[in-house]
C-alpha cells in the first residue's frame, strides 16, 4: 500500500465535500449534485501540493440516524478517518451551524488527529462573517472557502501542508490497475470486500448501491494492484437523474484507465445484453478481461439433489454456461472465465491468478527480431494473396503494450482480408504465448519501392 499521507474529507450530508474533493484533485471525480447522500463509499485521488504527494479521500455524508444505509455510510466514514493522517471537516456556511456539526466535531476531537475546519459555500462578505460562528465547534479557526468557485483553495492547501506527516515515498513499479465492472447488483462490491478482507465498500441488496468508482491498493502473490470498484453500469435509457448519468460515465472512465477488467456476471441470470455491451466497450478500449461468474454457489444449490452436486453434473453445468458465454462473446475467445462466490469466498485465488496472467500478457513486449522471424515463418507456411496479387510483409514492430500492438508494413494493406489477419494473429499468439490478452494488428503501407512490388 502507498505510504503517502492520507487526508479524509468528512462532514454531514450536502455540505459540499465532493465539490471540495474535485477542486483539490483538479478534475471531476466525485459526483456532485444538490441532493444529500450522493457519495456513499470512500473515493480516493492521488494529489500533490508543492512537491508533496498525498492521498485525498472523499466520504459520504455523516449521520447518526439508526437506519441500515446510514449506518453503513457511517462505517465507511469511520474507516476513512481511522486511516487518515489529517481530517478536513467541512461545514456549510450558507446553512450555518447544525446539531450534526457538534456531534461530528465531538467525535473528531476524540480521535486526536489533526483536524482542519473548512467553512464551505462562502461567496460574500456576510457569509464570511457567518463562518466565524463555527468557532463554537472548538476545532480552531474555520477557513472560509468556496469549493464551487475555487476561492481560498490555495490557502487551504497551505494550511494543510504542515499538518501532513513527513514520510519517505518508496519508488513503485507500475501498478496493475484492475477495474471490477458489471451490471448493478451482480456482486461487484461483495467481490471487492472479499478480496480485501474487510467491508471496504457498502454492500446492499439494492441495485445501484455503489455510485462512485473506488480505488483500493491491493497485493496478491507479491504483486501490487489497484482495484477499482465501479458503479453498476446501467442501460442509458434507464439512467434518468443526472448523478446516475455521471456514475455511468465514471464507470466507463474506470474501464478506460484500467489495464484489466474483471467483468462480474451473475451465474443465475446468465449472460445478458448489458453484459455484452460492457464487454464490447472494454474490448474496444483494448483492456484485458477476466470473466468472474459470480453466485455460482447459488446455481449449484439450485441444481443439488439432497444437498449434493455430483462432479459430473457440476462439469456439465459449467460447460453449458461456458458454451453459452463463448457463443455470445465470440470477440472474447481469449478471455478466461472463473466460477466464484464472493459471499462464500471460493474461487478468489483462481480469479486473481488469471488476472495476474492476463496482466503479464497484456504488458508483454516482444523483441523486433523475434516478431519479424515469427511473421516470416507464418508467411512461409501460408503465402497470402488476394485478387491474384501476393501480399508481402516487409517489416514488423511493436510500438506499444496494453494491449500488445503489432504494426505490419505491407505492400498492399487494402488487400489484407480479415481471414488473413486472423491467421497472423493466431500465429503470433501461438509463437509468444498470448492466449489470454487482446492483440492488436495494425496494417500500414510500406514506404519506398517495396510498396508497388518492384522489389
Amino acid at each position: 500500500m502507498s505510504t503517502k499521507p492520507t487526508v479524509a474529507i468528512v462532514g454531514r450530508p450536502n455540505v459540499g465535500k465532493s465539490a471540495l474533493f474535485n477542486r483539490i484533485a483538479g478534475h471531476r471525480i466525485a459526483v456532485t449534485e444538490e441532493t444529500p447522500g450522493i457519495t456513499r463509499d470512500r473515493l480516493y485521488a492521488d494529489c500533490e501540493w508543492r512537491g508533496k504527494p498525498f492521498r485525498l479521500v472523499d466520504t459520504g455524508g455523516l449521520d447518526f440516524a439508526d437506519e441500515p444505509m446510514t449506518a453503513a455510510i457511517r462505517q465507511q466514514v469511520e474507516f476513512a478517518v481511522d486511516e487518515a493522517d489529517v481530517v478536513l471537516f467541512v461545514v456549510d456556511a450558507k446553512e450555518g451551524l447544525a446539531g450534526l456539526d457538534y456531534d461530528i466535531a465531538q467525535r473528531l476531537r476524540k480521535t486526536g488527529k489533526p483536524v482542519l475546519l473548512v467553512a464551505n459555500k462562502v461567496d460574500g462578505r456576510s457569509r464570511l462573517d457567518e463562518a466565524q460562528d463555527f468557532v463554537a465547534l472548538r476545532l480552531g479557526e474555520p477557513l472560509a472557502v468556496s469549493a464551487l468557485h475555487g476561492t481560498e483553495i490555495g490557502t487551504l492547501l497551505e494550511r494543510l501542508d504542515p499538518l501532513l506527516p513527513q514520510v519517505q515515498i518508496e519508488e513503485e513499479g507500475e501498478t496493475v490497475r484492475v477495474a471490477i465492472v458489471g451490471r448493478p447488483n451482480v456482486g461487484k462490491s461483495s467481490l471487492l470486500n472479499a478480496l480485501m478482507g474487510e467491508e471496504r465498500a457498502v454492500v446492499s441488496p439494492l441495485p445501484g448501491t455503489t455510485r462512485d468508482a473506488i480505488d483500493t491498493p491491493f497485493s496478491f502473490a507479491g504483486k501490487e494492484y489497484l482495484l477499482i470498484d465501479t458503479a453498476g453500469i446501467r442501460r442509458k435509457s434507464r439512467v434518468g437523474r443526472s448523478f446516475e448519468y455521471y456514475c455511468v460515465l465514471r464507470a466507463l472512465n474506470a474501464i478506460e484507465r484500467c489495464h484489466v477488467c474483471i467483468l462480474v456476471l451473475d451465474a443465475a441470470q446468465g449472460l445478458t445484453d448489458q453484459d455484452i455491451t460492457i464487454a464490447r466497450y472494454a474490448d474496444r478500449e483494448g483492456r484485458g478481461q477476466v470473466l468472474a461468474i459470480n453466485k455460482w454457489d447459488l446455481r449449484l444449490d439450485t441444481a443439488a439433489e439432497n444437498g449434493v452436486v455430483a462432479p459430473r453434473q457440476k462439469r456439465l453445468l459449467e460447460n453449458d454456461l461456458l458454451s453459452h458465454i463463448k457463443e455470445r462473446l465470440p470477440f472474447l475467445s481469449f478471455a478466461p472465465a472463473v466460477f466464484i462466490s464472493a459471499t462464500r469466498h471460493f474461487g478468489l485465488d483462481a480469479l486473481m491468478e488469471k488476472v495476474q496472467a492476463v496482466a503479464e500478457q497484456h504488458s508483454l513486449r516482444i523483441q523486433t527480431a523475434e516478431l519479424n522471424r515469427a511473421v516470416r515463418l507464418a508467411m512461409q507456411a501460408r503465402p497470402l494473396s488476394r485478387r491474384g496479387k501476393p501480399i508481402k510483409i516487409y517489416y514488423v514492430t511493436q510500438p506499444s503494450t496494453r494491449p500488445p500492438t503489432i504494426v505490419l508494413y505491407v505492400n498492399h494493406p487494402e488487400l489484407v482480408h480479415f481471414s488473413h489477419q486472423r491467421y497472423l494473429e493466431n500465429r503470433l499468439r501461438g509463437a509468444f504465448g498470448l492466449d489470454l490478452t487482446p492483440l492488436r494488428l495494425v496494417l500500414r503501407q510500406s514506404a519506398g519501392k517495396e510498396a508497388d512490388g518492384r522489389k
